[in-house]
């Protein structure tokens, strides 16, 4: 009998072992589907494209539409008027994401799903930016949540180069 509970053991000990690797996998894939966005570009903007390569290469799945049709998707989504960019990616829950945001940031903010704001925005094209590296050059910027209501709050402030990735 203690060799029967011997065998049984190690048998679910190598099954769980090998289900593992399986189950791991299939929670990143679920994760990347959760963080799928689609993005709104024009069909000329090298940097949008390198953004979504940044996305892709960095937990969330992310596909490039091109449209000419860029201020109206902004104004339907209340994207504050000084604050655009020159790309606007949308999650599947509805969520905005305006400019070159870093990826952790989208999907910190992915995760949190706080009611009360829209998305995020990074106003502008900060040299240094995800999409927008230039010769080692950095600037630093500020990402802020914005609600419908048009009011910006501080997300997180982008001080070194680093700090988009760590």
């Amino acid at each position: 009998m203690k060799t029967l509970k011997n065998t049984l053991s190690v048998v679910l000990a190598t099954l769980i072992f090998l289900m593992l690797p399986t189950m791991s996998v299939h929670a990143s894939k679920t994760d990347t589907a959760d963080h799928a966005l689609t993005v709104y570009k024009s069909a000329t903007c090298g940097c949008c494209v390198k953004w979504i390569d940044h996305a892709n290469d960095n937990g969330l799945s992310a596909k490039g539409i091109n449209t000419v049709q860029l201020n109206k998707l902004k104004d339907q989504h209340q994207v504050p008027a000084n604050y655009r960019s020159c790309h606007t990616a949308i999650s599947r829950d509805g969520y905005v994401f305006e400019g070159h945001i870093p990826a952790k940031f989208v999907q910190k903010f992915l995760q949190e799903k706080p009611d009360n704001y829209i998305g995020l925005v990074v106003p502008g094209m900060p040299v240094g930016s995800p999409g927008m590296e230039y010769q080692n050059k950095f600037s630093p910027y500020v990402i802020m949540a914005f609600d419908k209501n048009g009011s910006l709050t501080p997300y997180a402030e982008i001080n070194s180069f680093e700090a988009q990735f760590e």
